[in-house]
């Protein structure tokens, strides 16, 4: 990143434009650095769109000290879809992965998080807290009770997953009464290596940050993972129980709110 001081600030998208600044940065990180594609991709307009935009709201983090052209400042982003704009849509959008029977059931309030992403030279850095403290705000302002959504490895190559995977499958497995289960015609298992041949040090290290980062706040994973050879991942359910965070997650989860 060049020499400069951010100067961030995090909004719901509100403008068509807003919007397509979202979808260019989920073009430069799912497509052009992930390998992913889609059938509402626009490659000709580097945007990175599908079916499940309009009903989804969209976080977006700007960095003002840059460019004044809008479409250049959204440096990080997260879509989110609450359960009563799913009841609309008729689903959740991570439905085709997971069976989301015992989350709908529970008549708890939930909120669906996906498409979660940084530029690249924001990552590591103060952006993401930007980007969780205003979806602490969301939560909070819609009195959401659980959240979930899929988050991914890169590579579809199970074999070179299976550390990082049977370590989340036997330490962070979800209670029973949260635990989405992949569909069963796409379910991948992830207890692949035996417990006490897990090299547990060298396994966290392969798993992604956005990952590490709900399970610092007391997250769970589901049971099973979903290959998705178009977007070249290997998806695994995240789900975040609020009335299961204890004090130290909560401090983190809201840390900066008021900063």
């Amino acid at each position: 990143m060049s020499a400069h001081t951010p100067d961030f600030k995090v909004k719901l998208a509100e403008t068509e434009a807003e919007l397509q600044a979202a979808q260019r940065l989920r073009y430069r990180v799912f497509v052009e650095e992930l390998g992913g594609s889609g059938p509402l991709v626009d490659h000709g307009a580097r945007l990175e769109k599908d079916q499940f935009d309009p009903y989804f709201d969209h976080l977006i983090l700007k960095d003002l000290a840059l460019s004044v052209n809008p479409m250049d400042q959204v440096v990080g982003v997260y879509r989110v879809l609450r359960d009563d704009a799913a009841a609309n849509l008729g689903r959740f959008y991570s439905e085709d992965e997971y069976d989301l029977s015992v989350l709908k059931s529970s008549g708890r309030k939930l909120l669906e998080l996906g498409r979660s992403c940084l530029h690249g030279d924001y990552r590591g850095g103060a952006a993401m807290f930007h980007l969780w403290n205003a979806l602490a705000g969301y939560v909070a302002e819609h009195d959401i009770e659980v959240l979930f959504g899929v988050a991914s490895f890169h590579g579809t190559d199970v074999a070179a997953l299976a550390q990082p995977l049977s370590l989340l499958h036997n330490r962070h497995l979800a209670p029973e009464d949260i635990r989405p289960r992949a569909q069963a015609d796409v379910f991948q298992a992830m207890d692949l290596v035996p417990e006490d041949h897990i090299d547990r040090r060298a396994a966290m290290l392969a798993v992604p940050p956005l990952i590490k980062a709900y399970l610092r706040l007391g997250g769970f994973v589901g049971e099973g993972a979903y290959l998705d050879h178009a977007f070249n991942t290997t998806d695994v359910c995240l789900i975040l129980d609020t009335a299961r965070m204890n004090e130290k997650n909560r401090a983190l989860y809201t840390k900066e709110r008021n900063l």
